[in-house]
């Protein structure tokens, strides 16, 4: 083990990118990353070794919010393709975000049953609430299966207008265009 990180202590203050170990000693826990095999600390914070777990954790200080596993995060749609869709997340809970975090959310973590595209679910320019299911090197994997999650504000694909929700499909009052969308329960409701 290595001795200068063997002497350290839970609780001690770390910096960004101050290193706290390697993957062969400690699994990375949250607030941490790996690159090249060496775990270094994400955030201003307080470490948190656990060695009989064999994990060591950042805990930020009270500095900027971050998305976490199991959060509940807002954001808004940047790119759409037929399996994955990325989301600029701005908000955790309703904490406003001081940096920029990106989200991924995959066509399989969209409903229980089979969905096709992700075309169907959300379009560039919409607004989505998720839940971080996991997070790999500052990219957040994100779900919106429960009735909760999901598109929140949705804007027309040709004129840009706020869409509706006409029971299954989102119209356009403008130009009149129906849409796809998977919604959340509170659709148009919400403060964002």
């Amino acid at each position: 083990m290595n001795l200068q990180f063997q002497e350290r202590k839970s609780g001690q203050f770390v910096l960004p990118g101050e290193r706290l170990g390697v993957i062969e000693e400690f699994i990375p826990s949250s607030g941490t990353y790996v690159k090249d095999g060496i775990i270094y600390s994400k955030v201003v914070g307080r470490t948190l070794l656990d060695f009989l777990n064999k994990r060591v954790s950042v805990y930020p200080l009270n500095g900027p919010k971050i998305p976490r596993i199991g959060s509940i995060v807002l954001g808004q749609v940047s790119n759409v393709q037929t399996q994955n869709a990325v989301i600029r997340i701005y908000k955790v809970g309703k904490k406003q975000l001081s940096g920029v975090f990106t989200g991924v959310l995959h066509v399989s973590d969209v409903r229980v049953r089979y969905v096709e595209s992700m075309v169907d679910v959300c379009k560039p320019g919409d607004i989505l609430r998720a839940k971080v299911i996991s997070e790999t090197n500052s990219v957040y994997h994100l779900s919106i299966k429960d009735k909760k999650l999901g598109v929140v504000y949705a804007f027309c694909s040709q004129c840009g207008y706020l869409l509706q929700l006409k029971k299954q499909f989102m119209y356009c009052p403008r130009c009149r265009k129906t849409e796809k969308r998977k919604t959340a329960i509170d659709y148009g409701k919400g403060v964002v």
